[in-house]
């Protein structure tokens, strides 16, 4: 790895772990990356095909005397197609599984006494099955429950219809889909015919192929990933805005630390349950520790933080560099984004590496099953793994002194009842996003933008979310921002109300009244799910689609299928989305173009590629300026 760790990341507490990370010969994800260069062209364009065992084939596009198609006929444009859709497929798969974990969680709170799991918004689950028409007289609390998480598994794999989020969506969304035979219908069954489709001998039209991915994707936004935001609203409560501390200072010298790790609050909650026994500190205290500190990073990370106090310790790059610091008794992971390095890494100090899930093994890890019907039980006894661990620390520790606070937790309905703040109640009903609405009509704020994503070494790290959120709220764009994107911007101290100084004076005057940072933390990755229901509903009230709106996304540091999946569901609801890293499709100019030009005419948004942050910002301000004129505001 280079000496010159600000190339790499613009985040301090990495400088210094970094450097004790190379001082001990702890191998890095940099350092991987740089071993990897020069990384696979064939690949990198989309145009590698090793879907039969007759391949792998490629496409060779620097010589006129190279193969132009693969052993069977198929050409660059159906290559890098069923690539594509391959990857939202599984995108789509992962975060539908999530969703598909959080239902069978909420018949568990509604059957079973054991799991410790429990309705804590009775509110919204009877809203929620007043929607799907449950009937809810005379019924009690658990039974609505229980009939409201069957009613969600079968979304999954119902024979017949289309996904019940979809009819949140305006009537000019439902309309395209139809159209254009993309509206979702059963997540299982979309997300298996794109795997039909794109194996040898089927689909070799890539705009069809494009098709069927979209519908795969568009079942997770408005299916999987929406059940798992909802119903996790249902079973642990709907965040509020509240101050967390945020980076690897989080971390404490005296204590038991325990990093959860990965997406599926079923797991992390339980945890937060059993750090809290008395009898588990009391044990922590023998150990001569003064208690437990339980910290998240990733996903996890933004779940927990946003319904509780939990600290947030780092986002997905930083995952080595939390071992590195020698104080982790215990990293406790269950699926999604978890290094398989984190193994190797462990072994160099005390760190117990814990899976949980049989979904996500890890060979050198200890695999501690969790039980979702005995949840409580099951996580204490993976605490007091992590407690007993910490008599065996070596002393080789060092924990950064960076950490930022700021404000977490604007679920929609905690925006909406910020907004109440600034509402005339005696003009206008509450509980509306008139204000926003307002806002946006008057020019005070010129549009809004989801910062989204993941981590790439292809860009330095938090670098493209932080400088590009800047140059947004300076030009009074308000920012939403799930996932390790939040992250970035909470530990840049963006998300505090102080913030509104690097505002234009539009926006600052906007978090002055309702008393917000321009920066809003919206959630875990499955949450952008918000986004689409906010969006949703500020273009009915506008009278408009969600294609008219002054708002854009963007992924920056994008790297996984899950986000291919966002952005595919993103743009097909209507929203120009900004890739900072291109996806590996370049190989084909027709799909290429599919992405970038045409998709626009068909579904109103389109995908846009710009690595550097300030030429990005530009295009996003031009897209919203553009909006605005042609709503004639």
């Amino acid at each position: 790895m280079s000496g010159d760790f600000k190339c790499l990341s613009c985040d301090a507490a990495n400088y210094k772990l970094m450097e004790k990370a190379k001082n001990e010969n702890i191998e890095t994800v940099w350092d991987r990356a740089e071993a990897m260069q020069p990384q696979c062209g064939f690949g990198e364009m989309g145009l590698c095909c090793t879907n039969c065992s007759m391949g792998p084939c490629r496409i060779v596009k620097v010589s006129e005397d190279g193969p132009k198609k693969g052993i069977c006929g198929a050409d660059e444009d159906t290559i890098a197609a069923r690539n594509l859709a391959r990857a939202i497929a599984a995108g789509s798969a992962a975060h539908s599984d999530h969703g598909r974990d959080i239902a069978h969680a909420l018949h568990y709170a509604a059957k079973n006494p054991e799991s410790g799991y429990e309705v804590k918004n009775s509110e919204k689950l009877i809203s929620l099955a007043k929607e799907w028409g449950i009937e809810t007289e005379n019924l009690d609390i658990e039974d609505i429950a229980a009939k409201v998480s069957e009613v969600a598994l079968q979304e999954f794999g119902k024979p017949f219809g289309h996904l019940r989020f979809t009819e949140r969506a305006t009537k000019g969304r439902l309309d395209i889909w139809n159209k254009m035979n993309v509206l979702p219908r059963a997540i299982d069954r979309d997300i298996v015919e794109v795997l039909h489709s794109t194996h040898i001998g089927c689909d070799a039209d890539y705009r069809n192929i494009m098709t069927a991915a979209t519908r795969a994707a568009l079942s997770d936004g408005w299916g999987g990933s929406m059940i798992g935001t909802e119903l996790s609203d249902i079973i642990f409560g709907v965040p509020e805005p509240h101050e967390i501390e945020a980076n690897l200072g989080v971390l404490k010298e005296n204590e038991v630390n325990i990093v959860i790790h990965g997406h599926e609050p079923t797991l992390s909650e339980a945890i937060l349950v059993a750090v809290n026994d008395k009898e588990l500190i009391e044990l922590a205290k023998k150990q001569d520790a003064e208690g437990i500190n339980l910290v998240g990073m990733c996903c996890t990370g933004n779940e927990i933080a946003m319904r509780h106090n939990v600290p947030m310790a780092g986002n997905f790059f930083q995952q080595e560099l939390a071992i590195v610091t020698g104080v982790v008794d215990a990293m406790v992971v269950d699926v999604q984004c978890i290094m398989p390095a984190l193994s190797q890494v462990a072994k160099c100090y005390h760190t117990k590496l814990i899976t949980t899930s049989p979904k996500a093994k890890i060979p050198g890890a200890i695999h501690m099953q969790f039980d979702e019907a005995k949840a409580i039980e099951s996580a204490k006894k993976i605490v007091r793994e992590a407690v007993l661990n910490f008599k065996n620390r070596t002393g080789n520790t060092f924990i950064p002194e960076e950490k930022s606070k700021g404000l977490v937790g604007f679920s929609n309905e905690s925006i909406i009842s910020a907004l109440d703040g600034v509402t005339n109640s005696f003009a206008h009903p509450q509980g509306t996003v008139k204000p926003l609405v307002d806002a946006i009509k008057s020019g005070v704020l010129r549009g809004a933008v989801a910062i989204v994503g993941c981590n790439n070494h292809k860009v330095p790290h938090d670098k493209g979310h932080v400088e590009l959120a800047k140059e947004l709220i300076k030009n009074d764009v308000l920012v939403v921002t799930t996932g390790c994107g939040a992250y970035a911007c909470i530990k840049a101290g963006l998300m505090t109300k102080e913030a509104a100084k690097l505002c234009g004076q539009g926006l600052a005057t906007v978090c002055e009244l309702v008393k917000i940072p321009p920066v809003l933390h919206m959630g875990s990755c499955v949450d952008i799910s918000r986004i689409l229901l906010l969006l949703s509903e500020v273009a009915k009230f506008m009278d408009v689609d969600i294609d008219d709106l002054p708002v854009a996304g963007a992924a920056p540091e994008w790297m996984s299928e899950k986000a291919l999946s966002i952005g595919t569901y993103v743009v097909a609801s209507g929203v120009y989305t900004m890739l900072g890293v291109a996806p590996q499709v370049t190989g084909s100019e027709n799909l290429t173009k599919f992405l970038t030009e045409d998709v626009e005419a068909i579904y109103g948004g389109k995908f846009d590629i710009e690595s550097d942050p300030k030429e990005a910002a530009k295009k996003i301000i031009e897209h919203i300026e553009t909006k605005r004129k042609a709503l004639g505001i």
